[in-house]
């Protein structure tokens, strides 16, 4: 199996999570999708992989590439994410995550090559299931309420909110779509940080 790249979006399987804050890795994941023209299929459609199906892809082969999410519950990311890090050749640079983030201002974005999960419950278990976090992600900020951050990740992206928010997903998208086709990850970086920084 040749190496491929995984651009993993993170979020609640269910029509009752669909736009809430926890789901912003969805939504990333969704635009790519279209912009590709792809439709997304069950996980038990993907050739050569024999692994658990608890996941929905969308294939592009120039380049070769795999836009995941998760069907599990978002505690439970890594169950989805680790096979397949297997399955595309086992090279954890090749995986990229998109994920909500509760240090950052709404809208906020912020790439890096590696780190820890930061308190972010799917991020800690894709980390457990491949026993690195030496890959990419992309932290999308939803801001930290006063109280309650459980109820706050799970309330739906409402108002002048969802207007900043639809900005840094297509943001966000620019940005994945860059590193697919040839920068390296800190050149994204200093591309895109660069670039968002002017517009704080």
């Amino acid at each position: 199996m040749t190496s491929i790249k995984l651009i993993v979006g993170l979020g609640n399987p269910g029509l009752q999570y669909a736009g809430t804050r926890h789901n912003i890795g969805f939504e990333v994941i969704e635009r790519l999708r279209l912009h590709e023209g792809l439709l997304f299929s069950p996980g038990d459609r993907l050739d050569g992989y024999d692994g658990p199906n608890n996941f929905t892809f969308a294939r592009s082969h120039v380049p070769d590439v795999l836009f995941v999410r998760p069907m599990t519950w978002m505690n439970k990311s890594g169950e989805a994410v680790g096979p397949l890090v297997k399955w595309a050749g086992g090279d954890v640079s090749n995986l990229l995550v998109v994920f909500d983030d509760l240090d950052l201002d709404p809208g906020k974005l912020r790439i890096r090559a590696r780190g820890g999960h930061g308190g972010q419950n799917g991020m800690r278990s894709i980390i457990e299931q491949i026993s690195s976090d030496c890959f990419p992600r992309l932290r999308m900020g939803i801001g930290r309420p006063a109280t309650d951050a459980a109820r706050h990740v799970l309330d739906p992206i409402e108002g002048a909110e969802r207007d900043v928010m639809n900005d840094a997903v297509a943001r966000a998208s620019d940005a994945i779509l860059h590193w697919l086709v040839g920068d390296d990850i800190d050149q994204t970086m200093s591309r895109f940080h660069s670039r968002w920084n002017q517009n704080v």
